[in-house]
């Protein structure tokens, strides 16, 4: 059985270890883990990962975020891989930096990733992991933001929640989404405690 798991980001040295490339940084992990390489094929950066009898293919669409449906299609049809078993991770404005929100279907909201995704697919009904990358910028600012790199205490928040999002992909192949769900999102929220002190909004230079 097969899956498709979608990180998105933006392909270029520029977008390395921002906030908008979580969905890089996070297929990037799992594949360090199990020892697995992504290969440059037609679309996108592609990997193979084997879990208990599940075929997980990574996917680093090089699309470019806003056209990243055109990836998802290509290789959903290649691989013959259905809408149900398709999964994708992304970062989002609207929820704490480090919390992280499985749903199973739903609206794109204001991502353009997953607003192009659901267009060219035609559906809405496809899982995907948010990852709470937090608002904390000035008005005016939000797009520095988005694209500039996560700060030093982010990065001691995120670490930790990286390898929750990787059991999250292995849980979603071999239970499902709705267990997955039911296992890990409570666990997934930041607490008060956990969450990074405001300062440096780690923007472009």
């Amino acid at each position: 059985m097969k899956y498709l798991i979608v990180g998105l980001g933006n392909i270029g040295d520029g977008y390395a270890d921002t906030r908008h490339n979580i969905g890089f940084t996070i297929l990037d992990a799992m594949a360090k883990a199990s020892n697995a390489y992504f290969i440059d094929k037609r679309y996108g950066a592609i990997c193979q990962v084997k879990i208990k009898g599940r075929t997980l293919i990574l996917l680093k669409p090089s699309t470019f975020m806003n056209l990243s449906g055109n990836a998802v299609r290509y290789w959903l049809n290649k691989e013959n891989i259905p809408l149900e078993n398709l999964l994708v991770i992304v970062d989002d404005l609207a929820i704490p930096a480090g919390s992280i929100r499985m749903r199973a279907k739903g609206g794109p909201g204001s991502h353009n990733g997953l607003t192009h995704i659901s267009e060219v697919l035609a559906s809405n009904d496809y899982a995907r992991i948010r990852v709470g990358i937090g608002n904390s910028f000035r008005k005016g600012d939000q797009v520095d933001y988005v694209l500039g790199k996560w700060t030093d205490e982010e990065k001691d928040l995120l670490t930790p929640r990286i390898a929750i999002v990787i059991e999250m992909i292995k849980s979603f192949s071999i239970s499902g989404v709705e267990l997955t769900m039911t296992a890990f999102n409570k666990a997934g929220k930041i607490s008060d405690n956990e969450k990074a002190e405001p300062g440096d909004t780690g923007k472009s230079k």
